[in-house]
């Protein structure tokens, strides 16, 4: 026997018979964990494919039953889109307003279930209804009022199908078409003169090619961005470009323009579950509608959260290309009307910096009315002779040629002026260039050497001179109120006699000769009277009329009558 030759392995009967048990075991497992993962949801989801991104909006409810009033009691909404569910927050009011926002994960059940609950020490249910998504159209924002199936009233809903479909396979190079074709809106349908829909005044048609230089919030180095775009209340979502630093979506958008005004907002945001939670975005660019160049292809530098200063990164920008046609009949009746109001607004916060800035430029309001009146009283007083002549000739000459219809070409005065002035410069200094220039005069202002407590006193200095001021308008203002409410009947007597000799006047005289006499007359009065001292008239004459504070003081108690049965106090002791 070849002892190299390999030898049969004897193996019992009894271990094959316990090794065939046990695969058999396992098998029988096995079977039982894939039918309790079929059933599981959790896991069943993560099978699925995903659909879209349903985004909601709950704005309110009107014509709920009444509900029973039972203490502390709260109205809210459940939404349930197959295994996913969310809950609003709870409004005590009979009436509801939410104006909350949630994201829901669409994938093979498209039946969006609203369920309108009462919570006092128990539940009311107050009504249902079903959205079926499969029939709205996709990356469009729906303003929708639900009735309740099972109740009373009605719900307000948008409803949005974004970020469902993946971009086309393209290379890197963004400068070439990459197979998308920018189509534009069409532009017969808002011609001038299709009044037909006044509130669409256009449409905007945005395509987002991709981004670069944006900037890893995690470890590894990777952006998963995707980008939301905003017009007023409408709201579409791209999908996520996943494990890579140069993104390219490459999607068309198409948005219907309700206010010509309005500004296109586009928020990069990384889908991490961190920066999430943080509420943290890549970058943001606004865009006024106005502004849009169409059909033209060009970068937008990203910026960070107060759209103010540049975005982390290197050299963040985003690709997009932009048309824009619209009515501007149907436009120009639209902005006589009341803006449209955003749902979705951030809760104002205690901003300091902003605060001293608003108190630095009603100082600077202030100062300019009150530089304004000195000169005003210098040009009476001839202090430069050759400016009060050319000021009484031109005063003369205005009210000589002056009529009522010449009154609205008086106020396109300041438009002619920055208009010329704008078109003098031969070249135009850009608006980023503008912003930069201005975020650098604020970085030389804040690097100043200035203690804590010369800021103190310079805020405790314009604390002042705003009060100063504000004090003095509210005191105007009272004094007028006392004038005509005869709190003085001399002075108002006097306002009214001199108000019915003014309108024999107007009657008599043309209007144009009265102001050039009064012209004269405050002209001449430096010559009449040298030793005058600069005055306003109106404003001498309003100072003699007390405000609310010196009619407090001037009012009269009740003389207190004498008490003749007690005692003198210093002969009880």
């Amino acid at each position: 026997m070849d002892p190299m030759s390999p030898t049969a392995l004897v193996v019992p009967n009894e271990l094959m018979d316990r090794i065939g048990s046990g695969l058999n075991i396992l098998r029988d497992h096995g079977k039982k964990v894939q039918k309790y993962l079929l059933k599981n949801r959790k896991f069943e989801v993560a099978k699925k494919s995903l659909t879209s991104i349903v985004n909601i909006v709950l704005i309110e409810a009107k014509d709920l039953p009444d509900a029973p009033a039972n203490g502390n009691s709260g109205l809210y909404c459940k939404f349930k889109l197959g295994g996913e569910s969310h809950k609003s927050k709870q409004v005590h009011k009979a009436k509801p307003i939410w104006r909350e926002r949630f994201n829901i994960h669409l994938y093979d059940d498209s039946s969006l279930e609203v369920n309108v609950w009462h919570k006092t020490k128990q539940k009311n249910f107050m009504g249902r209804c079903v959205i079926d998504l499969s029939q709205l159209e996709k990356e469009k924002t729906h303003d929708l009022w639900q009735e309740l199936e099972c109740g009373f009233g009605s719900v307000h809903l948008l409803v949005t199908l974004s970020g469902s479909e993946r971009c086309l396979p393209v290379d890197n190079v963004l400068t070439l078409t990459n197979g998308l074709h920018h189509e534009p809106p069409q532009e017969e349908k808002f011609q001038w003169y299709r009044l037909d829909n006044w509130n669409e005044v256009g449409q905007l048609t945005v395509t987002v090619h991709g981004a670069r230089g944006l900037t890893a919030l995690n470890i590894s180095g990777n952006v998963n961005a995707y980008c939301v775009l905003e017009l007023d209340n409408s709201r579409i979502q791209t999908h996520t470009v996943r494990g890579t630093s140069e993104h390219n979506w490459n999607k068309n958008f198409n948005f219907s323009v309700n206010d010509i005004t309005s500004a296109l907002d586009i928020t990069l945001y990384d889908e991490s579950i961190i920066q999430s939670m943080k509420g943290e975005t890549i970058g943001k660019v606004s865009i006024p509608l106005l502004r849009i160049m169409n059909n033209e292809k060009r970068w937008y530098a990203l910026k960070d959260r107060s759209k103010k200063h540049s975005a982390r990164g290197n050299c963040p920008r985003i690709l997009l290309e932009m048309s824009l046609v619209w009515n501007p009949v149907k436009a120009s009746m639209r902005v006589l009307s009341p803006k449209e109001t955003r749902y979705i607004q951030k809760p104002p916060k205690f901003d300091i910096p902003l605060i001293y800035s608003n108190l630095i430029f009603i100082k600077n309001i202030f100062k300019f009315f009150q530089n304004g009146n000195e000169h005003y009283k210098r040009v009476f007083e001839w202090e430069n002779q050759e400016k009060s002549i050319c000021a009484l000739l031109g005063w003369l000459i205005f009210w000589y040629f002056f009529r009522m219809w010449m009154t609205p070409l008086l106020l396109t005065l300041p438009f002619a002026h920055y208009w010329l002035t704008q078109r003098n410069n031969n070249v135009p200094v850009p608006l980023y260039q503008i912003a930069d220039e201005e975020y650098q005069e604020e970085e030389q202002e804040t690097k100043d050497d200035k203690t804590i407590k010369s800021r103190i006193n310079e805020l405790q200095d314009l604390t002042i001179t705003i009060k100063t001021a504000i004090d003095y308008v509210v005191s105007l203002l009272e004094r007028i109120k006392n004038l005509v409410n005869f709190s003085v009947p001399y002075l108002s007597y006097l306002v009214i006699i001199t108000l019915i000799g003014l309108t024999i006047a107007l009657y008599l005289i043309p209007v144009n000769y009265l102001f050039m006499a009064l012209g004269t007359y405050k002209f001449t009065r430096k010559f009449l009277n040298p030793t005058r001292v600069p005055n306003n008239d109106l404003l001498d004459f309003i100072s003699r009329v007390p405000d609310d504070e010196k009619m407090k003081q001037w009012r009269e108690l009740k003389v207190p009558e004498p008490n003749c049965n007690s005692s003198d106090p210093a002969k009880s002791r």
